[in-house]
């Protein structure tokens, strides 16, 4: 545990979503509301978007409804998604214990994070890339509503890293209960009509396993999205598409638009 961090404070409360606890619970209890809970399956892995909430959360909360079904059991969450601000040769691991959003603390699993540390390349230690990250952050508050039980996790910013290494690696200290979750958006400012027609094709790549199709797409969270793919490819974990808008379908601007989609990997069907 030495050379970790006390505690990761928020980056983005009051601007991507409410610092206000009360008011922060309301939106994602409607948003929830809003999404339906479906019998897929177990779940074991998602693709969630990681916009500001009133353009993404409504789509976020169809991954997270379903995680509601899970059994109340401890569990470790592999927090997954791209590094906007600090450049990563590899993929930096949060050693941090714990990661404070305005719904309280949520413990980092140190154990599975010293475990990919040990692995080597690429999992490096650099809770400074995310200092001032969102992608993970904006996970935080819906898990924090969602999940039953207990749950740790386990931060992880991907800079410049083979999706191959990041999945080979994440499969030895995956455990049976753990949940993988990327977080990424789609395509990034086309018009809306565009946006629709490459965000479609990205995501039809993604539930066929093509990853040729897939690596030639735009989404921000490319290689965990890849990565995601190989271990539920390896593990045979069936993807199902729940949503798929833009913020041109939340916002109401459609001239330079952002895809949002809701993809919950499962064991079982």
């Amino acid at each position: 545990m030495s050379g970790y961090i006390g505690i990761r404070n928020p980056a983005v409360a009051g601007a991507f979503y409410p610092s206000d606890p009360v008011l922060l619970r309301e939106m994602i209890s409607k948003y929830l509301e809003s999404a339906p809970l479906l019998e897929i399956g177990k779940v074991r892995g998602a693709i969630s978007p990681h916009a500001g909430y009133i353009y993404s959360g409504p789509v976020a909360a169809y991954t997270y409804r379903q995680f509601q079904s899970l059994p109340p059991l401890e569990r470790t969450v592999f927090l997954i998604g791209p590094a906007h601000y600090v450049f990563v040769p590899g993929v930096a691991v949060g050693t941090y214990l714990r990661l404070l959003t305005p719904l309280g603390e949520v413990n980092v699993d140190v154990e599975k994070c010293d475990a990919l540390l040990s692995l080597g390349d690429p999992f490096i230690p650099a809770p400074q890339a995310h200092e001032p990250e969102h992608s993970l952050e904006v996970q935080l508050p819906f898990l924090q509503l969602t999940v039953p039980g207990e749950f740790k996790v386990v931060p992880l910013l991907v800079g410049d890293a083979d999706p191959t290494d990041i999945a080979v690696g994440l499969m030895k200290v995956l455990g049976d209960e753990d949940i993988l979750l990327v977080s990424s958006d789609l395509s990034h400012y086309h018009r809306y009509d565009d946006a629709r027609i490459r965000d479609t094709s990205f995501l039809e790549g993604v539930l066929d396993f093509d990853f040729s199709s897939v690596a030639r797409g735009e989404a921000c969270g490319l290689i965990p999205i890849l990565s995601l793919m190989i271990v539920a490819r390896e593990k045979d974990w069936k993807p199902h598409l729940l949503d798929y808008r833009n913020s041109g379908d939340t916002s109401g601007d459609r001239s330079k638009v952002v895809g949002y989609g809701s993809v919950v990997y499962t064991e079982g069907r």
